[in-house]
């Protein structure tokens, strides 16, 4: 009995642990994309759509929702970065590690 405590305690605290671990790396170009909300890219040159996906659960534990979004967000400037972009708008919610941007030029658009 003491042992199945044991091994779910251990279980548990991994699962938690991996919750908050974050996988995604911002690659060099993605560090020069830069996250600005809609009215602030008015005289940028838009150049597409991402979406940017992530895990929102690992097994049957959740992730924090904080990770979630910073993982999206650094997928999503790699991504623009990729594109020739300089520049992410959100358009649209976060649902299920999912999540929707404008990519723009506004640096000699």
């Amino acid at each position: 009995m003491n042992r199945i405590v044991k091994f779910n305690a251990v279980g548990l605290l991994s699962a938690a642990l991996l919750s908050a671990c974050t996988w995604v790396e911002l690659k060099p170009q993605g560090e020069k994309v830069r996250i600005l909300a809609a009215q602030e890219v008015r005289r940028c040159k838009e150049l597409g759509r991402v979406s940017a996906v992530t895990a929102a659960k690992i097994g049957f534990i959740a992730r924090d929702k904080g990770t979630i979004q910073a993982e999206v967000y650094r997928l999503a400037r790699n991504n623009a970065g990729d594109m020739g972009g300089d520049t992410i708008v959100t358009s649209g919610p976060l649902i299920d590690g999912e999540q929707p941007f404008k990519v723009y030029r506004c640096i000699n658009p």
